[in-house]
């Protein structure tokens, strides 16, 4: 349980006394807290398996099997390994602007990079489930019929599920400029 406090920081209205016209993030409440926990792990767990898969196949047995099953291509077009280790740290990335942004406490909480990161997280996991679930449950682009199973029944309705958790995020801590008195 510390570690989660210790993750997600305090919650509440964080004001920054002595800054005038500093922004600050609205509390955030327990709900928030749990969805950028929910999400920020969801995220991490993402990350984790592209450096796995970086290197290796699991959990099929060929490289044949995995770009069929989780890819949706030939083994001749899977992504270079360089590709699938960037992908992994922009999970990493994205992971941290969530728990970050669902930290009033922190002060990168209210920067305008964290407040950007998060809406573009939202938008490519919102744009890659939503135009997932159309194209496989369409039959389109050519996919093989186990990726686009998976694709229907985990892949797209997980990232609609993380870009929703991160867009709750977003939009319940959404930047307030203090006035020179310290009040919103």
């Amino acid at each position: 349980m510390k570690l989660v406090a210790w993750v997600l920081g305090p919650a509440g209205r964080e004001e920054w006394p002595g800054r005038p016209g500093a922004a600050s993030t609205a509390g955030a409440g327990l709900g928030v807290r749990v969805a950028a926990a929910v999400a920020g792990a969801g995220l991490l767990v993402a990350g984790t398996l592209h450096v796995v898969w970086a290197f290796s196949s699991w959990p099929l047995d060929s490289r044949a099997e995995f770009a069929s099953a989780v890819v949706g291509v030939e083994e001749s077009q899977l992504p270079s390994r360089p590709l699938t280790l960037a992908v992994a740290g922009l999970l990493v990335v994205a992971s941290w602007l969530v728990v970050t942004g669902a930290r009033p406490a922190n002060r990168l909480a209210a920067s305008r990079l964290v407040r950007v990161g998060l809406w573009t997280v939202f938008g490519v996991m919102s744009i890659r489930g939503l135009g997932g679930l159309v194209v496989s449950g369409l039959g389109l682009g050519g996919a093989p019929a186990e990726f686009r199973h998976g694709d229907l029944l985990l892949y797209s309705p997980l990232c609609i599920v993380l870009g929703c958790l991160t867009g709750y995020v977003a939009a319940r801590t959404r930047r307030h400029r203090m006035s020179p008195q310290g009040r919103a």
